[in-house]
């Protein structure tokens, strides 16, 4: 394999071409382990799935980045998940503003035929989406990755905390929310 740079070819040497492939097999086969729980993460920090593919993909970059550092001081997989989890808190920060635009435009699909409890159940929908959008990170978190069917301990291992800790900060969010909504009435 050679590398190229500005001023010239350099030869790899084979112990370096040796450590890379290893480090393209470890690449690969954490991604395969990982690719359906990577997407799941992704889709709880986004609201479509171009977003969604675009944050799998920002994940997979930062895994590949970071995995020449990992020093076994946890399991692959958490350090692939601690990795999943920081780069798609990043992401949501710098598409925060994006994202309550795009907040406003959903609209929750109802094929009720009475129009008058169809407004009602979209009223009630755009202000569940506002009140969850309100809650701070922590709680948005858990509310968001339980919606998508995580259990505890999933979301535990993607937070980096405690599935006792998941409980209770369900468990606040859920009491906010309700407190949100009935503030909202």
């Amino acid at each position: 394999m050679m590398w190229s740079t500005a001023s010239e070819a350099v030869p790899e040497s084979g112990l370096a071409a040796t450590a890379r492939a290893e480090l393209e097999r470890r690449f690969d086969r954490l991604l395969t382990a990982n690719r359906g729980a990577l997407t799941r993460l992704a889709s709880s920090y986004t609201d479509s799935t171009a977003d969604r593919d675009d944050l799998v993909q920002e994940i997979a970059l930062a895994i590949w980045r970071a995995l020449p550092h990992f020093r076994g001081e946890c399991s692959e997989r958490t350090f692939t998940f601690r990795i999943a989890h920081n780069r798609a808190v990043t992401y949501l920060t710098q598409k925060r503003a994006q994202k309550v635009e795009a907040v406003a435009e959903i609209e929750v699909a109802d094929k009720a035929p009475n129009p008058e409890a169809d407004s009602a159940r979209n009223q009630q929908g755009a202000r569940l989406r506002r009140a969850v959008h309100t809650l701070p990170l922590l709680y948005k978190q858990v509310v968001t990755m339980t919606l998508e069917g995580m259990d505890y301990e999933e979301i535990a291992q993607v937070l980096g905390i405690s599935e006792s800790n998941v409980g209770a900060r369900l468990s606040r969010a859920r009491h906010m929310l309700r407190e949100l909504m009935e503030v909202s009435q």
